[in-house]
């Protein structure tokens, strides 16, 4: 088994994600340290943060390649955009306005 990220406490629920999408992958991986939260202050808090692990070693590199595309794509976040139509800010992985229903346009 290797470690393949650490995760803070808040993103707890992004360690699960990524340990699906990477089962999707055909990966078998597990979180560690999932329900260490509730011990904090009985042990030190960075042993408490939730850990995912691959399960197979020869897989890794694949996992590692598959998890920093995903790690940056969540970066890389599409920046809001103003609908043509009504004006109305929309956050950026949208492709028509909540609003007025105005597609995006590619300029």
């Amino acid at each position: 088994m290797k470690k393949l990220h650490t995760f803070s406490h808040r993103e707890r629920p992004f360690a699960t994600l990524l340990k699906e999408r990477l089962a999707a992958e055909g990966i078998v991986c597990l979180v560690r340290n999932d329900e260490l939260s509730t011990a904090l202050g009985e042990i030190p808090f960075v042993e408490c943060y939730p850990e995912l692990w691959v399960v197979d070693d020869e897989v890794y590199p694949r996992a590692r390649l598959l998890l920093d595309q995903w790690l940056e794509d969540a970066v890389q976040a599409p920046l809001e955009w103003t609908c043509p139509n009504c004006s109305e800010r929309v956050e950026g992985q949208f492709q028509s306005c909540w609003k007025c229903g105005g597609e995006k346009s590619d300029t």
